[in-house]
């Protein structure tokens, strides 16, 4: 089981991330009612999501993570300072589209090197699934701008 915590765990940093990333998103884009209702709802899904992995960490015996990662942190830097030289909402969504295409990718990875018991293939599954409606909100709203 440690495996299986130590994978949960390390989508969760990463999660954690994408969470504090819509939030830093959502600074930046006031002046779009629509772009603040989205980056909302989906920091809201990704908080329960969140929670969904921490709970289970904790049925596995395991600590949970609750903070994020150093690169995560460096990339809601750079955001904030790309939007000085660009448009805040351009800035923002471009990072998103980054971040869950990260995320997807690592989610991808994590499915592919390790064994992992049903329930934590099923997290991870939602939690990729909810990377890629991101990526594509993102890419969608990148075409329009």
């Amino acid at each position: 089981m440690t495996n299986t915590v130590k994978a949960l765990n390390e989508i969760t940093e990463t999660m954690i991330d994408s969470y504090k990333g819509y939030e830093k998103c959502l600074e930046l884009s006031d002046d779009s009612y629509a772009l603040r209702q989205n980056f909302r709802a989906r920091a809201q899904e990704r908080s329960q999501l969140i929670n969904d992995f921490q709970n289970q960490v904790r049925q596995l015996g395991g600590e949970p993570v609750t903070d994020g990662s150093v690169t995560g942190k460096l990339h809601r830097g750079f955001t904030k300072f790309a939007s000085v030289f660009q448009d805040d909402e351009k800035a923002a969504v471009s990072a998103i589209d980054d971040g869950e295409e990260y995320l997807a990718e690592k989610i991808e990875d994590c499915l592919e090197d390790n064994n992992l018991p049903s329930p934590a293939q099923s997290l991870l599954k939602r939690a990729h699934a909810s990377a890629k409606a991101g990526e594509r909100y993102a890419d969608l709203i990148e075409d329009n701008m």
